[in-house]
């Protein structure tokens, strides 16, 4: 039997597995940095639904990923509020070139420029 390690290893050999894992990614580090963050805070999923006017199944969901809607940036905000943390989002350009096939600028900031 494989180990953890070893099966997500073999899967990740896959480039379709692996392209999905990391489309995935970020959204699943943004989930755990909110729960990382409740439990510092020692607060269960009841109490801060209490502080964002939510139930506790909604908390559990949202925390999960596997809702069938994203949480709105609204809710993550009251969530991060709730937490007393700051929601922060930037965008953050990928490896690739900045320039699109036609060898135009995509109009995005350089690195050297802010937002």
């Amino acid at each position: 039997m494989l180990t953890h390690k070893q099966l997500r290893a073999v899967a990740l050999g896959n480039p379709e597995v692996k392209a999905e894992f990391e489309k995935a990614v970020d959204e699943y580090a943004l989930l755990d940095e909110f729960l990382k963050a409740r439990a510092a805070q020692g607060l269960t999923q009841a109490q801060v639904a209490e502080k964002i006017g939510t139930t506790q199944s909604a908390v559990a969901r949202m925390e999960s990923g596997k809702g069938k809607h994203s949480p709105s940036l609204a809710t993550l905000t009251k969530y991060a509020d709730a937490l007393e943390c700051r929601l922060e989002v930037r965008l953050i350009r990928k490896s690739r070139s900045a320039r699109n096939l036609t060898g135009r600028s995509n109009g995005l900031p350089t690195a050297s420029t802010e937002l």
